[in-house]
C-alpha cells in the first residue's frame, strides 16, 4: 500500500471506534423505532407486523396531537427566551469578574451534581400549599390561605428555566470569554458610551454563543417530559409525555415510536432551518 493511500485511510481508522459507537447506539436503535412505527398494536397477543401507516395517519391528523405539539414548541420557545434574558447578564458578569471567576463557574456547575428529578421536585417544597413560599406569605399576613402555585404552565416554564439556564450561561460565557476586552476600550476611547460599546461591539460578537445556547435550550426543553410530569397539570402535558404514556402506560410501542419520530422530525426541521439561515458554523464560533 502506498503512503498516499495509507494517509487517506488513517482518518477513517481513527474515527472507526466513534463511528461504530454511533452506529450501534444511535442508528440501529433509530432503525428499530422506524420499523416499530409501522406496526400495529394488537388487543391480544403480539403486535401486528408489517407496513401499516395507521399510526402515522393518526399522529398527523388528530387535532389533539397537533395541539400538544404546538403547545410544546410554545413552552420551549418561552423557556428559551427567559433563559437568554437571565443567562446573558449572568454570563457577562462571570466573564468580567477578575478574581473569583473560577468560583463562579464552580457554583454554576453545582446544579449538574444534583439529580434533575430532585431539582425539579424541590419546587414542590417551595411552591406547594405547605411549601416555603406559602408559609412565608401566611406568617407575614399577606394571605390567609395557601395560594395554588403548582401544576400549571407557568410552573412548568419555571422548572425548565431552572433546568436549562446553566446550559445557556455556559454557551454565552464561552463566547464572551473569547472577545478581546480591548475592543470595548477602543470603542469608548473613540467617543462611544459604555452602552454603545456593548451594544455595537460585544453583543454582536457574542451572538453565536447566544444562538448556540438558544438552540440547545429549545431542543432540550421541547424533548423533556420530567418537568411537566412533576410540575404540570393534566392540560400542561408536552409531546414527550405522550410518548411516555403510549410506551410505558399503554404499552403501545408502535404508536409511541411514531410519536417520538414525529417529534424528532419537527425538531430536526427546526435545526435545519437554523442551519439554512444562520449556519452551523455560528455554533462552532460560539463554542470555540
Amino acid at each position: 500500500m502506498s503512503v498516499e493511500a495509507r494517509e487517506k485511510r488513517q482518518p477513517w481508522i481513527l474515527l472507526s471506534p466513534a463511528l461504530v459507537a454511533v452506529t450501534l447506539l444511535l442508528l440501529v436503535p433509530l432503525l428499530f423505532i422506524v420499523v416499530y412505527s409501522f406496526w400495529l398494536r394488537s388487543a391480544v397477543g403480539p403486535d401486528i407486523q408489517g407496513f401499516h401507516p395507521d399510526n402515522w395517519q393518526r399522529a398527523l391528523t388528530d387535532p389533539f396531537y397537533r395541539y400538544i405539539l404546538l403547545n410544546t414548541l410554545k413552552i420551549a420557545a418561552i423557556t428559551t427566551f427567559f433563559c437568554a434574558l437571565l443567562g446573558y447578564p449572568a454570563a457577562y458578569f462571570i466573564t468580567r469578574s477578575s478574581g473569583n471567576k473560577l468560583i463562579l463557574l464552580l457554583l454554576l456547575m453545582l446544579p449538574f451534581w444534583i439529580s434533575y428529578i430532585i431539582r425539579t421536585m424541590s419546587w414542590i417544597n417551595i411552591l406547594g400549599s405547605s411549601g416555603a413560599l406559602n408559609t412565608l406569605l401566611i406568617s407575614t399576613g399577606v394571605t390567609s390561605s395557601p395560594i395554588q402555585m403548582l401544576y400549571n404552565e407557568a410552573t412548568v416554564i419555571l422548572g425548565l428555566v431552572h433546568f436549562l439556564l446553566p446550559f445557556m450561561v455556559l454557551n454565552i460565557y464561552v463566547s464572551l470569554d473569547g472577545i478581546d476586552t480591548n475592543l470595548e476600550d477602543a470603542a469608548t476611547s473613540l467617543g462611544a458610551t459604555r452602552w454603545q460599546a456593548f451594544s455595537q461591539v460585544t453583543l454582536p460578537l457574542s451572538l453565536p454563543g447566544l444562538a448556540a445556547g438558544g438552540l440547545l435550550c429549545f431542543v432540550l426543553g421541547a424533548g423533556t417530559y420530567i418537568t411537566p410530569l412533576i410540575l404540570g397539570g393534566p392540560r400542561d402535558a408536552m409531546f414527550a409525555n405522550l410518548v411516555f404514556e403510549a410506551i410505558i402506560t399503554q404499552l403501545n410501542w408502535p404508536m409511541g415510536s411514531a410519536l417520538s419520530l414525529l417529534l424528532l422530525l419537527v425538531l430536526g426541521a427546526l435545526v435545519a432551518i437554523y442551519n439554512r439561515f444562520l449556519g452551523m458554523s455560528q455554533l462552532t464560533k460560539g463554542l470555540g
